[in-house]
């Protein structure tokens, strides 16, 4: 499984993104995931989809939305009302079946995309 991330760029705060990750196989049966790092800091649990259940850390309720794509192999994040705080490289991860409570554990995880860069200015 191989994946990437895309669709980073520069935007004012209040504005919107939106992180596209795509990959080689189908990930239909998958749960798919975004996790961020922000200069010296570690990478941290942003949106899940599981075949049941979709998951967002607190950070991002209400302004982020992580959906699949009509394609088996992608995955986006919508990321409205950004915030300079929401500046980081943010990471596709993806995995065959992970246990509920591991959704938020970057070490759960088993394959990861290469990173986009989303800069939020002030």
């Amino acid at each position: 499984v191989q994946l990437q991330a895309s669709g980073g760029g520069l935007v004012q705060a209040g504005g919107s993104l939106r992180l596209a990750c795509s990959g080689s196989g189908r990930f239909s049966r998958y749960a798919m995931a975004w996790f961020r790092q922000a200069p010296g800091k570690e990478r941290e649990f942003v949106a899940a989809s599981s075949r049941r259940e979709i998951y967002y850390a607190d950070s991002v309720k209400g302004r982020f939305t992580i959906s699949r794509g009509n394609v088996d192999n992608t995955v986006f994040l919508q990321m409205d009302k950004l915030k300079p705080e929401d500046t980081a490289v943010y990471f596709c991860a993806a995995d065959e079946s992970i246990y509920p409570g591991h959704i938020k554990h970057r070490a759960r995880w088993n394959y990861w995309g290469q990173g986009t860069l989303v800069t939020v200015s002030s």
